[in-house]
C-alpha cells in the first residue's frame, strides 16, 4: 500500500472517496484510482471504524479530523468525506 503525505488534495471543498476495511488485521491507507482504500482494526459498531478512517484520512491530507465531515456511508464501507 503507497505511504505517504496527500496533502496536495487538502483543498477545502475537497470531497473524497474512501473504501474503508473495518477489523483489518492490519491497519493501511493507499490512494488508487481517485480512491482512498483504508483498512482500519476498529469494529464497525458504535461508529468507531468510522472514527479510525477518519483520523486515518486526515492523517493522510495532513489536516486536522475536525475538518472531515462524513457526508454519505456512514453505514457503508464506501464513503465520501468534505474538507472543511
Amino acid at each position: 500500500m503507497s505511504k505517504g503525505s496527500h496533502a496536495d488534495l487538502a483543498q477545502p471543498g475537497a470531497e473524497f472517496s474512501v473504501r474503508a476495511t473495518p477489523r483489518a488485521r492490519k491497519p493501511g491507507l493507499s490512494f488508487e484510482d481517485g480512491t482512498f482504500r483504508i483498512a482500519v482494526t476498529a469494529p464497525a459498531d458504535e461508529g468507531r471504524a468510522n472514527a479510525a478512517v477518519t483520523e486515518a484520512l486526515a492523517t493522510a491530507l495532513g489536516v486536522a479530523k475536525t475538518r472531515l465531515t462524513l457526508i454519505r456511508g456512514a453505514t457503508a464501507r464506501d464513503k465520501t468525506f468534505r474538507l472543511d
